[in-house]
């Protein structure tokens, strides 16, 4: 994530934790400017102690506050960083206050899962998706999405919500590995409710279409 962070950029970290990542960033003189921002006093705590422990206070300035309530309009934010929680919470949280991202012109998300509700958004508002990439890490899969505000809107078919446009174009063995993953999960799922004295409809048949989209895009692989 940090190597998506502009040079120079005036931070705001969401759901920052220890502030590792902006101190990071701080470290290495990426950042002029950093808000640590932390809805649980545990982690807020355990920011204010790294932050104070690295002898980065005048850089990075911790916030006890619920998501984009962290920014002031003093901060001149530019840049935000929101990773290790759901897509969907994390559409939650760019929802909630719109107004403070009036002068951010770069988004850097990590979502664990519900990465087409976080794309959904993104298109809705339009933010138009700069970079994508995915890794594996320590047994998990992690997708990073950087996204750009735009002045016009952009439209990603369901195919490129649900695999990512410019992952789609990369493709690569943990993109693979990831959906071979999710095929036999969603497998299992679909057998399990088959199963039942009156199988729902509606979900059967929306687990087909995920599962056929799924073959698709590993087909599409195998294709070339």
């Amino acid at each position: 994530m940090a190597s998506y962070v502009p040079q120079n950029a005036r931070l705001a970290d969401i759901g920052s934790d220890h502030a590792y990542l902006p101190a990071a960033l701080a470290l290495q003189g990426k950042i002029d400017y950093a808000v640590a921002g932390e809805v649980v006093k545990g982690p807020y705590e355990n920011a204010v102690h790294e932050i104070n422990s690295l002898k980065l206070s005048n850089v990075i300035h911790p916030r006890l506050a619920d998501g984009l309530t962290a920014i002031t309009d003093d901060d001149r934010i530019d840049t935000v960083t929101i990773a290790g929680m759901g897509g969907s919470l994390i559409a939650q949280i760019l929802d909630t206050n719109p107004r403070k991202l009036a002068g951010v012109k770069r988004l850097v998300l990590q979502p664990n899962i519900g990465e087409l509700r976080l794309r959904k958004w993104l298109m809705v508002h339009r933010f138009q998706i700069m970079a994508e990439q995915i890794i594996a890490d320590d047994g998990h899969i992690y997708e990073v999405i950087v996204a750009e505000p735009s002045l016009v809107p952009f439209t990603y078919s369901q195919f490129e919500l649900t695999f990512g446009p410019l992952l789609l174009e990369q493709r690569g063995p943990v993109f693979d590995q990831k959906w071979q993953q999710e095929f036999k999960r969603q497998q299992k799922v679909l057998k399990q409710i088959e199963t039942a004295p009156v199988p729902p409809a509606d979900k059967v048949s929306q687990l087909r279409r995920y599962l056929n989209l799924i073959k698709e895009v590993l087909n599409h692989d195998e294709g070339n």
